[in-house]
């Protein structure tokens, strides 16, 4: 144990060290949120997958297919084809926008007032995601190392936080390059085929499990339409995606790396539904799902190599938590707080470092009260799906849309979510369509009561004077 310990240290020391030199990079405002606009191929699609992939994609994976087998590749199967369509229909646009937030779509079309309504609502899904991961976190360290879980999250969340708000996109950039390569290498090339391996092989797999179990739609298709309705449309406009976006050199790089990291998220889907297979087989019977990745861990590798496969997992929950605490912090500093200042942006990055840190202190706050990864992925989904999606596209694509119906479709959406939630659960499929249909009625109903507004802007609006 004390083996696995160590090389957990030696990763997080390592994570801390690259938060500190991409601290020396951002130089710039633009720096800091963005990566300079400038990264090329191999970074932009390690840190756009890195950025996807996290606890619940992770955890929740191999929880999905140690209960339904295969198909629960479908939670990363719809958010990889969210990145493939995403990069190559929806990232040539953007790039020109030279934006830094979503919310920042809504002001050029309807109103200040619209974009700080949706910038509540996005702070509330980036934080919440952000929570998914320090809990997933949390829940690895817990099993693995015996600690406490208050103190698991404290210590995976305080990590995230310190090095995420450094260098800000810089640092996100530089550990999610080498988090992708660490979980590559752990997850798929050396815990799936000793898994593998501790089963007898494929044949003895196959022949172990039920042939429901290597079916692609055992999940069921409600669930299966349901992924696509939160996560692939979800992943179309979520702050922590747009952002990777805007750190693309140019479109030919989204596009090509972009595609590449949609396709790397559905292979990364099989792997984790396969290693939750073979955990069905190695621990049947576990009493919590939720901790089939850790206990297949802890029980089937030996130490040192263990240790190299939590690191990997850390990697996936940190890119995910890293990239979320910085779009909360990016959507407060960008569109929320120049409110209060007669709309100047911030641009010193001192204030950018304070507000990052914020924003991460409160997702690991968030993450020890809540305890169920899948259950907080599908809120922070619900709330984002439910609220946004009618009005960005309203905003894109509808001349006879109006402010007021986009506010009120972003409050009478996300209200509808949380009712539904509540009265049925987070794990139902009703709160999305609710919230959805609660969002485009009142959207189309009260923009035909009043004027539309003004056609949507494409062109970059010129940033305000900061201090």
């Amino acid at each position: 144990m004390m083996l696995d310990i160590g090389v957990v240290v030696i990763y997080l020391a390592a994570m801390l060290l690259l938060g500190w030199y991409g601290m020396r990079r951002a130089q710039t405002h633009e720096d800091y949120l963005v990566a300079g606009r400038n990264l090329g191929p191999g970074l932009y699609m390690g840190t756009m997958a890195a950025t996807v992939l996290g606890g619940a994609s992770t955890v929740g994976t191999v929880r999905l297919g140690y209960t339904y087998g295969l198909s629960g590749f479908w939670l990363c199967g719809t958010l990889g084809l969210g990145i493939i369509v995403l990069n190559r229909v929806l990232a040539k646009p953007l790039l020109k926008l030279r934006i830094f937030t979503v919310t920042q779509i809504l002001e050029r079309r309807f109103s200040a007032g619209a974009k700080h309504v949706s910038a509540l609502v996005m702070m509330a899904y980036a934080l919440m995601l952000a929570a998914t991961s320090v809990i997933a976190i949390g829940t690895v360290m817990e099993v693995l190392f015996d600690l406490p879980f208050w103190l698991a999250v404290v210590v995976g969340g305080g990590v995230v936080a310190v090095y995420s708000a450094l260098g800000g996109m810089w640092s996100l950039t530089l550990t999610d390059i080498v988090q992708f390569v660490i979980k590559t290498v752990g997850l798929m090339f050396v815990l799936l085929p000793i898994c593998l391996l501790r089963v007898g092989g494929w044949d003895e797999l196959v022949a172990r499990l039920p042939a429901a179990s290597f079916d692609l739609t055992t999940i069921g298709w409600s669930t299966i339409i349901t992924y696509f309705v939160i996560y692939f449309l979800g992943i179309l406009i979520g702050q922590e995606i747009w952002q990777r976006v805007f750190t693309a050199r140019d479109e030919r790089v989204a596009r090509v790396a972009g595609t590449a990291a949609g396709l790397y998220c559905i292979v990364y889907g099989l792997v984790g539904a396969l290693i939750g297979m073979t955990a069905q087989v190695l621990l049947p019977g576990l009493a919590n799902a939720n901790n089939a990745f850790a206990a297949i861990v802890q029980s089937q590798l030996p130490e040192g190599i263990r240790g190299l496969v939590i690191a990997a997992a850390l990697a996936a929950m940190m890119s995910t938590a890293s990239a979320t605490m910085l779009a909360t912090a990016t959507v407060l500093a960008e569109d929320l707080l120049p409110a209060l200042r007669g709309g100047r942006s911030f641009k010193d990055l001192r204030v950018h470092r304070v507000i990052t840190l914020l924003a991460a202190l409160s997702a690991v706050g968030i993450a020890l009260v809540v305890d169920d990864v899948l259950s907080a992925l599908t809120c922070a989904y619900n709330l984002l799906v439910g609220g946004m999606l009618v009005p960005l596209l309203g905003a894109i694509y509808w001349r006879r849309a109006t402010t007021a119906g986009a506010i009120a479709s972003m409050l009478l959406g996300c209200a509808a979510a949380i009712v539904f939630m509540v009265k049925d659960g987070l794990a139902a499929n009703s709160p999305i369509y609710a919230a959805l249909a609660a969002s485009a009625a009142s959207f189309v109903l009260i923009s035909l009561m009043g004027r539309a507004s003004a056609p949507y802007r494409q062109s970059a609006a010129a940033p305000a004077d900061a201090d």
